[in-house]
């Protein structure tokens, strides 16, 4: 039976919260990264899924207590464009020591699984993290053109889920990504569905585009993942 509670934990000097989800035993630990809505109800139900599958989720509140709904576009982009870059590292990084040093997680390095916003913010945190990040799992998400980190730290297996028809994270793009990665000798997968449009995994539906067999699949496949690597 998991448990789950709100934790604060060590930023850089100050503190951040997150949602912690615990499975029965000690288990590797995942990252959970939100998407541009805020740490809601649905990314809580991401992590609490990931620890009825065997890890300890831990989803830092990134906004710091903000949130929109889905129905509040408008402000969710005000949020995610106002969010110190800087900020987000280091709360993201706090998550990671947190996950790394709590008594129920095994292993010297975690996996990280991001939507959307949060897809972008999973690859950046992995690059910049190196080698305390073994797997990432971005989905429909991702640091595109001049805005990337320094690819050279990235040292994860990194397998991605993206969707056909995305005007925010087009496919182009996203297989560029691959190929420039893939050269510079990193294990790097973006797979893209066909058919599919922006946050085809998110259950609540916000933007009338939950495909469940592609769902289904990417979650499978971010199982599989964190269950080889971590």
């Amino acid at each position: 039976m998991a448990t789950s509670q709100t934790i604060e934990f060590a930023s850089n000097g100050t503190t951040a919260s997150g949602y912690l989800a615990l499975p029965d035993q000690p288990a590797p630990g995942v990252l959970v990264l939100q998407e541009w809505w805020g740490l809601n109800d649905q990314i809580r139900g991401v992590a609490d899924r990931l620890a009825a599958a065997g890890f300890v989720a831990l989803a830092p509140d990134l906004y710091h207590g903000e949130l929109a709904g889905h129905d509040e576009m408008d402000k969710a982009g005000e949020l995610m464009t106002s969010l110190p870059p800087d900020r987000a590292a280091r709360d993201m990084g706090g998550a990671i020591t947190a996950l790394l040093e709590h008594p129920n997680v095994t292993g010297d390095a975690v996996g990280v699984v991001g939507f959307c916003m949060g897809g972008m913010l999973c690859l950046m945190i992995s690059a910049l993290e190196g080698d305390r990040v073994a797997a990432a799992a971005p989905h429909y998400g991702a640091p595109l053109g001049e805005g990337g980190p320094d690819w050279n730290g990235l040292t994860a297996k990194v397998r991605g889920h993206f969707a056909e028809t995305d005007d925010f994270f087009p496919p182009g793009p996203v297989s560029e990504l691959e190929a420039q990665l893939q050269g510079m000798g990193k294990d790097v997968e973006l797979k893209i569905y066909p058919g599919t449009g922006h946050a085809f995994a998110n259950e609540q539906n916000p933007l009338g585009t939950l495909d469940e067999e592609a769902s289904a699949a990417s979650w499978a496949e971010t199982l599989t993942l964190f269950s080889e690597t971590l």
